[in-house]
């Protein structure tokens, strides 16, 4: 048989936690049994050589050193040699709080080895068992429930008189107190006296006192009332302080056992207790040591317990020391794992697996209420073992403290919660764990006397909800834990197999039996391979709950820290001691004295208010007014909660922001402000992080306010969104009105109904946030926060330049009877200039080029409303540009080159680039057209004049970009060919009035007409909603052509002229068409409009079209052209000479009589429609075009 290999016996006993080690493995019988274990925890020193005792010792003689400790020993000496009293009920309790990160989580079972080995021996045993089974997590927590002690300590104190009365009533009607027998106590003795002289007690054997002899040998009538007292403390309660460190309590809490061992039996993992002395000696590590009566045969009982304390505590070998009545006889050892074979004593290592398997899943699958205590019982002599929910059976009396378990549970259940809260390694899986080990504490607890535990929880709880995460999906917030070894349900889920007895139970048990959660029928079942791998082992998951949407996670948290809150106040003081809440009553605090001299009406100096508090911080004059002592854990809770609920206001608020309710949005963000104004009172110095956290809310609330100034159409909806308040939250403000008037920042989160008084305030909460950074030196830290105020406060400041410029422009429309420009309107253009240029420093400072631009290309818009402000100040009979226009119109051409110089090139932002491009470039030309119009010759030569007009229209054309494929091309490509008109009409102009002069400035003018008409008309035939435009340059190219025609003399270059000009006349074909086609289409929807008698608005396409133009430009058009063909006939018909033949020549003559004659009839006809008459000249160009494809007459 292979040698038992020993890790971690001898060797790990030495004191204190060791590493965990790699067990041994045992083969016993053929049957496979694997088994390791490591030693947590002893308190043990190491072993000492056991004396063999010479043959004919006398035990029931004390030895010297009898109950006295031993240096060897140490002070857990009396404990190795079993002078120990018996386990306590809490026992498991103490190691659970002793190793919680096991609990919950790797470990099946914490328990006492005897309660395990009680458990195992269950189908081989007549005696009783009785044990609590407690479950936290996926561990169960075994404590053995002395009933007769228990119903002792009823009948002295009142307690547990519902058990006593439930058992007599199902179980024994006739119980009465079994008292132990003198064997029992004689058989103590002797191995106690055993064990002293096997440590080789140097001394002499002496008597001992005669009471301790008695105390020994039998039971004194009040020992086991003093048991009772030291084992069951009387219902919990429990000092505020203990609930730190409970495990420290002397309330039978303390794990006693000299060493903690970590056992591994087959897949069960067991955190186990054990006093076993273990001796070394000689060529032995590490033996246990054994007195047997030689005359008793070992039973198989004996021989389990002694195979399972060796597997337990690892060791390898037992020494047997066999005795007749007291005498020494002869020592044997015995391997461990020839124990199971021993003779009268054989049992199967496969079948104690089985059991232990069985035991496991029949409580896991049945005690599956965390909190609740339950009652495994099998009665003396009796094969049946049941399950009894004690919770609920207590719950039907009136206290539920009358079950001394309860805060024990609820203390661990706490504890396991706040070990697994701390790992910050900890996947998010385990969240649903800590929620039910949360829940099911609090269920068990009593606000009047644990608020400290409740408090602490309620923020745990809270603490679950992750609210700074980045958005996600909704839904998607925690992963649901699903079977996971770590879950387990909070309600007991009936499964369909199972009845109102347990899914255990049978139809054919007592009907008294109806109060078991689940019964065994036989023990003889336990011993069957598998007979209990319950499906149920794996409870449905108590899962995290999948928040649909941010809000009602918020709301779930704030409810949690509701719970608290209500928890630390009650606490505190009752609330009748304190000075009622009531915001209309001022609650004198320590900064006020500043404020309330004359009141703060203005925004300036709140917001100087507001800042001198907040440096206030370092002077560190705060206190709370609910009486709270700073540093007590009420005053660090009511800090932790507040600053929690604040978070979620500010999630519920920028959530609100999203959804576009920006009445509920500043409701939440007053809510979180309000939190942060009392955390301010409470707490003498500021956190970096709550700092920043306080410049994240006021620039939340400045975003808000701005929102609301731009969305004014909804200001009743939001208005009501903003009074309406929930009880929960009505309750969290009346616990802040305890320390704090929460008045810090009203500035910043009342509803106005101003528009300037909104901006101004979205510009003071962005500029407090900035003030905070800077003074808490926290701008080098979060320099992603320090960018985004400084962005924020660069747009609010052009939000109110833009506003200040916007009504300026309003005074000026409305300027009608003063002509000067009023003091209202330089006050508004200084204070849009000034927010412009501080916002411009804030984009410059982070460099943002962009936005700097975009603030520049503003600031150049106010330079031409300021412009337009100095141009009507004279009657427009003597109305000239005047300096101030051109001085302000090259303010704002500046503006615009820095905003180009600010962006360098089209590539950094195209849409800015394109636009600031446009606005340059309509600058220009508006100057152009204001100086070409309004010529200021009493100031300027006309030469001059023309060169400066010349040069903007040309710097116009530089910035306006005909090119480039975008929504604006169209409108560039109309500015650039109305430059080019007006260009060649001032050239046109310019030659007409230059009656005598340089001729080669005269030709160079012509020269320049003739290019820009052009140029003109190539653009304007690019538009397709500009006929007008176009007829007109047409026209205007036609009296160029008379205007060269008239300084002719010769007649064939005044025929040539001429055809030219009719040349140009049968080009504007295609306008007429344009407007034929638009007077057509209005014509068809008034037809339609009265025959479908609705009341439909004109089409848009006619809407373009200006009538009163269209008829002017078409009688100019009909006279022009009556002369041009006369003049042609007359020319025609005076000359001799031969125009490329005489054929071609009577054509066109033929021709030009035949088109004047019907334009001079239907000229004379004044009932002809517009329509009409452009359908005739449609005609009779028509006829021109022919006639010039036909002849080489016309000009080509």
């Amino acid at each position: 048989m292979e040698e038992l290999r020993v890790v971690g016996a001898a060797a790990s006993l030495r004191g204190d936690a060791e590493e965990p080690k790699q067990g041994s493995v045992l083969f016993l019988g053929g049957n496979e049994v694997k088994s390791s274990a490591v030693v947590k925890y002893s308190s043990a020193p190491p072993q000492a050589a056991f004396a063999r005792l010479q043959e004919k010792t006398d035990l029931k003689l004390p030895p010297a050193n009898w109950l006295r400790e031993s240096a060897k020993l140490g002070p857990a000496g009396t404990t190795i040699l079993g002078n120990n009293k018996k386990s306590k009920p809490f026992s498991s309790f103490g190691m659970a709080y002793d190793f919680i990160d096991s609990v919950g989580n790797d470990v099946d079972v914490v328990s006492d080895s005897e309660n395990i080995k009680k458990l195992l021996k269950i189908p081989y045993s007549k005696s009783h068992v009785s044990m609590a089974v407690h479950r936290i997590g996926r561990t169960l927590l075994l404590d053995e429930l002395d009933i007769q002690e228990l119903f002792m300590r009823s009948s002295q104190t009142g307690d547990w008189t519902w058990l006593k009365e439930f058992y007599q009533r199902l179980i024994d009607q006739k119980w009465q107190r079994k008292k132990k027998s003198k064997e029992h106590w004689y058989q103590k003795a002797i191995l106690s006296k055993f064990l002293y002289y096997s440590i080789n007690g140097d001394g002499a054997a002496q008597p001992v006192p005669s009471t301790s002899k008695q105390h020994q040998e039998g039971p004194v009538s009040g020992e086991s009332d003093e048991a009772g007292r030291a084992s069951w403390p009387a219902p919990f309660e429990m000092p505020s302080s203990l609930s730190e460190d409970p495990g420290a309590s002397n309330q039978g809490l303390k794990n006693d056992f000299v060493r903690n061992i970590l056992w591994t039996f087959e897949d069960i993992h067991m955190l186990v207790g054990s006093n076993m002395p273990i001796f070394g000696g000689g060529r032995y590590p590490a033996v246990s040591l054994r007195l047997r009566d030689n005359n008793k045969p070992i039973n198989v009982l004996t021989g389990i317990d002694y195979w399972l304390d060796n597997l337990i505590c690892n060791v390898p070998e037992l020494v047997m020391c066999f005795h007749v009545n007291g005498i020494v006889q002869k020592y044997e050892m015995i391997k461990t794992e020839d124990i199971p074979n021993l003779e009268n004593s054989n049992f199967s290592t496969k079948v104690i697996k089985d059991i232990a398997q069985n035991i496991l899943s029949f409580l896991k699958s049945n005690c599956t209420k965390e909190g609740h205590t339950y009652w495994l019982f099998k009665a003396s002599g009796s094969d049946i073992v049941k399950l009894y929910d004690l919770t609920t059976l207590c719950e039907e009396t009136e206290d539920k403290y009358q079950n001394p378990f309860t805060m024990p549970v609820a203390i661990l259940l706490y504890k396991v919660a706040c070990n697994m809260m701390l790992k910050k390694n900890q996947n998010k899986k385990h969240y649903g764990t800590i929620r039910t080990l949360l829940l099911n504490c609090l269920k068990l607890l009593d606000n009047g006397r644990h608020p400290q535990i409740i408090a602490s929880a309620n923020y745990m709880l809270s603490e679950l909800f992750q609210l700074d995460e980045p958005k996600k999906e909704d839904g998607t917030d925690f992963p649901i834990s699903g079977n996971s070894d770590e879950s387990y349900s909070e309600e007991e889920e009936e499964m369909p197999d199972s009845d109102e007895n347990g899914s255990y139970s049978n139809s054919s048990d007592p009907p008294d039996d109806n109060k078991a959660v689940a019964v065994i029928k036989s023990v003889g079942e336990l011993s069957v391979p598998e007979k209990y791998k319950s499906v149920h082992r794996i409870r449905p998951s108590c899962a995290f709950p999948v928040c649909h949407g941010t809000e009602e996670r918020c709301r779930l948290v704030l409810n949690y820290v509701l719970e608290g809150l209500k928890s630390v106040d009650s606490s505190v003081k009752k609330e009748g001691d304190l000075p009622a809440a009531d915001p209309s009553t001022p609650i004198p605090l320590k900064y006020e004295d500043e404020s309330t001299s004359g009141g703060p009406e203005c925004l300036e100096k709140q917001m100087a208010l507001f800042l001198d508090k907040m440096g206030s911080f370092q002077k560190g004059k705060h206190s709370s007014q609910s009486g709270m002592i700073p540093g007590s854990w009420q005053y660090k809770m009511k800090l932790q909660l507040i600053l929690k609920s604040s978070r979620a206001y500010y999630v519920l608020s920028d959530a609100a922001v999203i959804l576009q309710k920006y009445g509920r949005a500043l409701r939440y963000i007053k809510l979180a402000l309000q939190c942060h104004d009392t955390y301010c009172c409470l707490c003498a110095s500021m956190l970096p992080e709550v700092l920043v956290f306080l410049c994240q809310c006021l620039t939340l609330c400045g975003d808000i306010q701005l929102m609301l100034a731009q969305n004014a159409n909804n200001r009743a909806a939001y208005l009501e969104e903003y009074n309406y308040q929930t009880k929960e939250d009505q309750e969290i403000l009346h616990s802040l009105h305890r320390e704090s008037r929460c008045q810090a920042f009203a500035w910043a989160t009342d509803l106005s109904t101003d528009l300037e008084c909104q901006l101004s305030i979205s510009c003071k909460c962005y500029e407090a946030a900035y003030e905070i950074l800077l003074f808490s030196n926290l701008k080098n830290q979060n320099p992603e926060q320090h960018i985004q105020v400084l962005k924020r406060m660069g747009n609010i400041r052009n939000e109110i330049g833009v506003f200040y410029m916007n009504q300026a422009a309003a005074v000026q429309t409305e300027r009608v009877v003063s002509k000067n420009v009023s003091t209202t309107e330089q006050q508004l253009w200084k204070k849009s200039f000034s927010c412009f240029e501080e916002g411009i420093q804030n984009f410059e400072s982070i460099d943002d080029a962009t936005n700097a631009a975009l603030l520049l290309c503003n600031t150049g818009r106010l330079m031409r409303i300021c412009a337009q402000a100095h141009c009507a100040t004279e009657g427009d009979f003597k109305r000239e540009f005047s300096p101030e226009e051109a001085l302000y119109y090259n303010k704002a051409i500046d503006y615009y080159l820095k905003a180009l110089r600010s962006l360098g090139k089209r590539d950094v932002h195209p849409a800015v680039w394109d636009s600031v491009n446009w606005e340059l470039s309509t600058t220009y030309f508006t100057m152009a057209t204001l100086q070409q119009d309004y010529a200021p010759l009493s100031r300027k030569a006309q030469e001059q004049i023309e060169k400066e007009v010349s040069e903007a229209m040309m710097k116009s054309l530089k910035y306006c970009d005909v090119d480039t494929v975008s929504a604006r091309q169209p409108l560039c490509q109309y500015r650039a060919a109305t430059i080019h008109h007006r260009l060649a009409s001032m050239y046109h102009s310019c030659l007409r009035n230059q009656v005598v002069g340089d001729e080669h400035l005269r030709k160079q003018h012509r020269v320049l007409a003739d290019l820009h008409y052009s140029k003109a008309v190539r653009l304007f035939q690019l538009l397709k909603d500009a006929p007008c435009e176009f007829l007109r340059v047409q026209l205007e190219r036609v009296a160029f052509a008379e205007f060269q025609m008239a300084s002719q003399n010769s007649s064939a270059g005044k025929l040539k002229t001429l055809f030219g000009a009719l040349d140009i006349m049968a080009k504007t074909e295609g306008a007429f068409q344009l407007i034929r086609k638009e007077l057509v289409a209005e014509s068809e929807q008034i037809s339609e409009n009265k025959s479908t008698a609705e009341n439909v608005s004109p089409n848009d396409s006619s809407a373009g079209l200006n009538k009163e133009e269209v008829l002017k430009l078409l009688g100019i058009f009909e006279s022009r052209m009556s002369f041009l063909l006369l003049q042609s006939i007359k020319l025609l018909t005076a000359t001799k000479k031969k125009i490329g033949g005489i054929n071609e020549e009577e054509v066109v003559l033929k021709t030009n009589k035949q088109v004047y004659s019907l334009l001079l009839r239907a000229t004379a006809n004044k009932s002809m429609t517009l329509l009409e008459r452009i359908e005739v000249i449609l005609n009779l160009l028509e006829q021109l075009a022919q006639n010039a494809e036909g002849s080489n007459g016309g000009v080509q």
